[in-house]
């Protein structure tokens, strides 16, 4: 089983717009909704996968109901944990003339002692039977910055393999608690380290404490930095579409690598097609199946030398 823990997750709500104007009124010509959150989508696709997934984190009010009750249908087994504040909704716009979407992200509800203290409960036991897990996200109010270090330890402590994927102080934080995988993109990555050249800042990162650092370098594909060497993986050619989840399915390509225990060439690869296949889908949590598949087999993989 693979655990995934959102601790900000949200329900995701998608306007489609035919040109997107500032300044301008808009007549909406669909809406959707979906359950959301960076471990939500990294869940989702792992169930797509094939993978046994289970979600945890916060979910409350209205808008934690809807989700909860999107989710039930999608594969991965529900273990949220109820909050007496509301969960947060994200609002996609998608341009459909461009292509391009402006994201607009609620900040999330206040968590009390004692709802993280049940959090910390709920993720103890499921650690029990899990494969590996990934820590994803944001923080909600409430949550002291250093929590993602406090649940990097705890998956050490259990022996469970644990991919970080979230930025900022959060990030900085748990990367000295030694995870055994973080996932930054270039400028998360340059703000950890303060170096922007991407090979430097990757062995800069695991001399923080990272054991492996998967870099997203948006259109140039993935740089992965491990102790058993640094190869780059690109894609056969430019996707346009919408970006928003490529990263969460980057996340659920290394994990399913990692428990099926595939060679890190093989795994970044997989990385980068899954990636691919999410920008031309409708939605973040969802891939292109066919596209995944036709993409795969031509992902560029190369190792690159040490010393740079």
């Amino acid at each position: 089983m693979i655990l995934t823990v959102t601790l900000n997750t949200a329900l995701d709500i998608t306007y489609r717009v035919p040109t997107l104007v500032p300044h301008t009124s808009h007549r909406v010509s669909e809406v959707g909704e979906r359950p959301g959150g960076k471990g939500l989508n990294v869940a989702r696709v792992l169930a797509a996968l094939g993978h046994e997934t289970v979600v945890t984190g916060f979910a409350g009010g209205p808008a934690g109901a809807v989700l909860r009750e999107l989710l039930a249908p999608l594969g991965p087994r529900d273990a949220l944990v109820p909050t007496a504040g509301g969960t947060r909704r994200t609002i996609a716009v998608v341009d459909r003339a461009t292509g391009d979407t402006t994201q607009l992200n609620e900040p999330g509800p206040t968590v009390s002692p004692a709802e993280w203290a049940a959090l910390l409960a709920t993720y103890e036991t499921l650690l029990r039977d899990a494969d590996a897990v990934a820590l994803c996200g944001s923080l909600p109010p409430g949550v002291h910055v250093g929590a993602y270090a406090e649940l990097v330890r705890g998956a050490r402590t259990a022996g469970v393999p644990v991919l970080l994927d979230t930025s900022g102080e959060p990030l900085r934080r748990g990367i000295a608690a030694r995870p055994d995988l973080v996932k930054p993109n270039a400028d998360e990555l340059a703000q950890l380290t303060g170096a922007r050249e991407p090979l430097r800042a990757g062995r800069d990162a695991r001399r923080r404490g990272a054991h492996a650092v998967v870099a997203s370098l948006g259109p140039d594909g993935l740089l992965a930095t491990t102790p058993d060497g640094i190869w780059q993986a690109t894609p056969p050619a430019p996707v346009r579409g919408n970006p928003t989840g490529a990263g969460d399915s980057v996340v659920a390509a290394l994990l399913s690598g990692l428990v099926e225990g595939l060679p890190w060439p093989e795994r970044l690869a997989r990385a980068v097609a899954l990636s691919a296949a999410t920008v031309l889908a409708p939605a973040a949590g969802e891939f292109d199946r066919r596209a995944y598949d036709e993409m795969l087999p031509r992902v560029t993989v190369r190792e690159r030398a040490a010393a740079a």
